[in-house]
């Protein structure tokens, strides 16, 4: 079973893990839609669990980026949605919550718990989430009994 955990957005990334925490690999968001499709069709093939941060526009975020924003999100969930695989849409509250590393904006936050988790990585901020939302993909997975859908 592998784990992806992917964080939107263009500072966001995605990161894949095995059952056993090995880490299959970790990006900051590639420049290009075909990329991004790329990089999740290569594990498309083995059984997947995704979980995709659900955010939102922000205050004061001027039209053009929430359009853009949102566009990006729904490409993501329509390449999760294009590839078969499971996935579910997380809060940051919920899965921070989980993984102890409520950041209340501070990305610094994510990414020290990101390299006590991983500390053969390096952790960027890109790639910081992405790392904690596949772990708590895999603690999700075996909290439920391995019985995601």
């Amino acid at each position: 079973m592998l784990y992806i955990g992917i964080d939107p957005g263009q500072s966001g990334g995605m990161a894949c893990l095995n059952y056993t925490g090995f880490v299959y690999g970790h990006t900051k968001m590639p420049e290009t839609e075909r990329d991004t499709f790329d990089w999740l069709a290569q594990f498309a093939d083995s059984e997947c669990f995704a979980v995709i941060e659900a955010v939102h526009s922000m205050p004061k975020q001027g039209v053009s980026s929430s359009f853009k924003f949102g566009q990006s999100y729904g490409f993501l969930r329509g390449c999760l949605i294009g590839s078969g695989m499971s996935f579910e849409q997380v809060t940051p509250q919920k899965w921070q919550k989980m993984m102890s590393c409520m950041t209340k904006g501070d990305k610094n936050v994510s990414k020290a718990k990101a390299q006590q988790l991983f500390p053969t990585l390096k952790i960027t901020h890109a790639t910081a989430d992405a790392l904690l939302l596949a772990a708590y993909a895999m603690q999700l997975h075996a909290l439920r009994g391995f019985a995601i859908a």
